[in-house]
């Protein structure tokens, strides 16, 4: 199953309104659209689901309370821009495991990235009972970072009531940064330059955790720039 991030309102995603990389290089060579994403056979979807994605921030605004130190808010307007990117979930998984043997260096890196990655032992370290991981809005099995400056995480609804863990993509880009600078410790050019070289199926842990680190980092940086949501599609 692939795995795709999207940036941008979360009205336009829900509405189906975005295109995966997939389905632009479709459209471009000019192959029959698929079948419709989400709600994206309505016309009016966008303008309909727009009071509802309101209204779930609001209600998520009010039990957050003092625990955030500023408003709730972003573009949920039709000409939000959007940013999608595909690490797909090996590159995703990769990234994870990188990010917990950072953490946990005296642990031996597996080479590959194991079948049943999520069961990892340095995983299941940084998310003990107690611990604080330093990449926690990674680790964590967030699905949705919100553009709004917090460090914990927390389970909530999304907004179709499917329990999820939210994360902050202003603390994500962060703890991305300081995931670099703990072990790369690369420039902007060479990370964005990762993101050019798709690894093959049978690549290293490190290598798809590279390209993975640069198409994340790249979407974390535009939702922070653009204060927009970021999520995972799959």
């Amino acid at each position: 199953m692939a795995l795709d991030v999207y940036v941008g309102s979360l009205a336009r995603y829900y509405a189906g309104e975005w295109e995966n990389i997939a389905d632009r290089a479709a459209r471009e060579r000019g192959e029959p659209e698929r079948q419709p994403r989400g709600r994206a056979d309505d016309p009016q979807a966008l303008e309909r689901l727009r009071p509802r994605i309101l209204n779930w921030r609001d209600r998520l605004a009010r039990s957050l309370g003092d625990n955030i130190s500023e408003p709730l808010d972003w573009n949920e307007s039709a000409d939000a821009p959007y940013f999608t990117g595909r690490p797909g979930w090996d590159g995703f998984g990769s990234l994870v495991l990188w990010a917990a043997y950072a953490e946990h260096p005296f642990m031996a890196k597996p080479l590959l990235l194991p079948d049943e990655w999520d069961n990892d032992p340095a995983l299941i370290r940084s998310n003990a009972e107690g611990f604080r991981s330093r990449y926690s809005h990674l680790v964590r099995n967030v699905e949705l970072w919100l553009p709004c400056a917090f460090r914990f995480t927390f389970e909530g609804q999304d907004v179709d009531g499917r329990r999820i863990v939210v994360g902050s993509v202003n603390t994500l880009a962060s703890q991305l940064a300081d995931l670099n600078g703990a072990t790369w410790k690369v420039d902007d050019d060479e990370a964005a330059s990762w993101a050019r070289r798709r690894p093959r199926d049978d690549a290293p842990l490190e290598l798809r955790a590279r390209y993975a680190f640069a198409v994340i980092r790249d979407l974390a940086q535009q939702a922070v720039r653009h204060s927009l949501p970021m999520k995972l599609d799959y």
